[in-house]
Order: C-alpha cells, then sequence, then structure tokens
C-alpha cells in the first residue's frame, strides 16, 4: 500500500537505533492496550491501557507516554481474519497508523495479533483473575503479547545472521 506507514520488520528493524524501547499496541474500539520494551529489546512488559475518546487526544496521550519512555519506534497489533485475510478492524488499524504518521518520526511496523486476547484471557483465567480484574489487565497484556512476539522474531534474526557462515579466502 502506497500510503501505508507500517514498514517490514526487516526495514523496520534497519531504522532502529543498537538499542533503545520499542512500544506495543493494541488497537481496540474503546482502549488502546500498551506495553514497552527494555532497552535491549528482549522483554515486554504490559504498561497501561488508554480509554479512546477521539484520535487527536488518543494520539497526544500515546506520544506524550512514547517520549517519557524514550521510544524509538511503535509495533501496532495487525488483527487479521483466521484465514489471514484484512477485514474492518485491519482497515481501522491502518488509518490509525496514517493519522499518526504526520504527527511522528518514530517508525512502525504491524504484528499479527490473531488470537493474542485469546491467550492472555485464558491465562489470566488459568491465573484465577476476577472478571473484573481480566477487564482490567487484558489490553496491555495484549499488547505485550504482541510485542513479544515481534521482540521474540527480531531474537530469531540476529541468531540467524550470527550464525550465516562467511566467505573465508
Amino acid at each position: 500500500m502506497a500510503n501505508d506507514p507500517l514498514l517490514s520488520h526487516e526495514d523496520f528493524a534497519a531504522l532502529l537505533p543498537a538499542t533503545g524501547r520499542l512500544i506495543g499496541l493494541d488497537l481496540g474500539t474503546k482502549t488502546i492496550g500498551l506495553s514497552l520494551s527494555d532497552l535491549g529489546r528482549g522483554i515486554a512488559t504490559p504498561l497501561e491501557t488508554i480509554r479512546r475518546k477521539k484520535f487527536g487526544v488518543d494520539a497526544a496521550r500515546l506520544l506524550e507516554i512514547c517520549t517519557q519512555h524514550q521510544v524509538c519506534g511503535l509495533v501496532i497489533g495487525l488483527p487479521l481474519n483466521m484465514d489471514g485475510s484484512e477485514g474492518p478492524r485491519v482497515q481501522a488499524t491502518r488509518a490509525f497508523a496514517r493519522n499518526l504518521a504526520p504527527l511522528t518520526d518514530l517508525p512502525m511496523t504491524a504484528w499479527d495479533e490473531r488470537l493474542s486476547t485469546a491467550a492472555v484471557t485464558r491465562t489470566l483465567i488459568e491465573a484465577d483473575r476476577s472478571r473484573a480484574r481480566r477487564a482490567e489487565l487484558v489490553d496491555k497484556m495484549a499488547a505485550s503479547y504482541i510485542l513479544q512476539g515481534l521482540l521474540d522474531r527480531f531474537a530469531h534474526m540476529r541468531r540467524a545472521a550470527s550464525t550465516e557462515p562467511t566467505d573465508r579466502p
């Protein structure tokens, strides 16, 4: 897509400094779950949940958090259908990224978030969390699940690059 600010994982990685935090987003219609990586980008931690109001208010809060935590890139959950096709929620996610892009220089990528909320909800049920507590935690934990997926992919890419044979004379 020509206007799509969501970069491939490889292009996104190439734009990042050697160390720095990434922020993960789980975009819902009522909330935005946020998670934050450590500086070495090994672990994602749930951060907070933004109650959605209007795009301008939501974007301002998100960018304030990015500045506060010195974030160097955004990872946005892409809610693909189970068959991999793109439905209305994917279009809304892409629109959010397109609208956010003029407001920030931070690079953005997407991560397939299929089943992230279901996996997190199952974990919270197994941990015997009340329905109210699950509702409070699920969005930011889903964002953490999304971000951790990309962090694990980056770790795999680094391992693969370090084990490639080098040409020797």
